[in-house]
C-alpha cells in the first residue's frame, strides 16, 4: 500500500474514533482495532500471527490521547463522577496490565474468535434499547474490584479504552448517560496507558523495522492526529443529540467488522 494513502486512510480513522469516542465514551478503540486488522490483513503489512497484536497495542497506544482530549472537554462540564472514579481505577489498571502479560501468549485464532465474540456482544447492547430496573446502585468496593478488575482485562485484551465495558455497566447500575459517558472518558486514560506499557514491556518482541514493540508509529501518528482534533467535537455533539441512531449504526458496524474477522478465522482453517 502507498504510505501516503496508508497515512490518509489512518487519518481519517482516527477523526472518526475519536468523533464516536467523544460521544460515546468508548474511547474509539472499538473501532481502531478491527479497522487495522483489516487494513493489516488486506495489505500483508505485518505477519499473520501478529496483526491483531499490532492492532491491540497501536489502539491502546492512541486511545491514551484519545480519550485524554475527550475527558479534558468531560472535565470542563463537570460531569466526571470522581467517586466512582477512586473505587475502580486501581482495579481497572490491575486487568489491564495483566491483559498485557497474558494476551501475547495466547494463540492467534484464541485472540481473533475472543475478540469478535466481544465485538458481537457489544453490538446487541448498542443496537438494543434495554434500560435496567429502577434503584439498583452500584456495588461497594468488593464488587467495584470485580468490575474493575474484568472491565481492565478486556479493555488489555481487545485493545480499548473500557468504555465499551464501563459505560454499560454504569447505565446498569442507573448511572446518567451522560454522567457515565463523561465517567469512562477520564477511566480510559490511565487503562490505556498501563495497557500500551504493558505491552511494551511484559510482551515479547517482534524485531520488525516498522515496529516500536508492538505499535505501528506511523498509524499510531496519523490515528491520534484526527482523534485529538474530533473528540472534543464529539463531547459538544453528545450534549446536543441524542446519540440512539448513532449506536444502532455503530453497533451494525462493529457486527459487519466481527463478522469479517470470523469468516477470515474459519478461512485459514478451512
Amino acid at each position: 500500500m502507498d504510505p501516503v494513502f496508508f497515512i490518509s486512510i489512518c487519518l481519517a480513522l482516527g477523526l472518526f474514533s475519536g468523533f464516536v469516542g467523544g460521544m460515546l465514551g468508548i474511547g474509539g478503540g472499538i473501532i481502531i482495532v478491527p479497522t487495522l486488522y483489516l487494513i493489516y490483513n488486506a495489505t500483508n503489512r505485518f505477519d499473520d500471527s501478529s496483526i491483531l497484536i499490532v492492532a491491540i497495542a497501536t489502539s491502546l497506544s492512541c486511545i491514551v490521547f484519545t480519550s485524554a482530549s475527550a475527558a479534558f472537554a468531560q472535565n470542563r462540564r463537570h460531569m466526571i463522577l470522581w467517586a466512582l472514579v477512586i473505587k475502580l481505577l486501581p482495579w481497572l489498571l490491575v486487568g489491564s496490565v495483566f491483559a498485557s502479560y497474558v494476551v501475547p501468549l495466547l494463540p492467534a485464532l484464541v485472540l481473533k474468535v475472543g475478540i469478535a465474540c466481544f465485538l458481537i456482544a457489544v453490538a446487541v447492547i448498542m443496537i438494543s434499547s434495554w434500560q435496567p430496573p429502577a434503584g439498583r446502585v452500584f456495588p461497594g468496593y468488593l464488587g467495584g474490584g470485580l468490575i474493575g478488575t474484568s472491565a481492565g482485562f478486556i479493555s488489555g485484551s481487545a485493545g480499548i479504552a473500557g468504555g465499551n465495558v464501563i459505560v454499560p455497566t454504569l447505565i446498569f447500575f442507573n448511572v446518567p448517560p451522560h454522567n457515565s459517558t463523561a465517567t469512562s472518558s477520564f477511566l480510559g486514560v490511565p487503562i490505556a496507558l498501563s495497557g500500551s506499557l504493558g505491552y511494551l514491556f511484559f510482551a515479547p518482541q517482534v524485531g520488525h523495522p516498522q515496529l516500536i514493540g508492538y505499535v505501528d508509529p506511523i498509524a499510531f501518528i496519523a490515528i491520534i492526529t484526527g482523534s485529538i482534533l474530533a473528540a472534543p467535537i464529539g463531547v459538544k455533539i453528545a450534549y446536543k443529540i441524542s446519540p440512539p441512531l448513532l449506536k444502532k449504526i455503530f453497533g451494525g458496524m462493529l457486527i459487519l467488522a466481527s463478522t469479517r474477522m470470523l469468516i477470515d478465522v474459519f478461512n485459514h482453517q478451512a
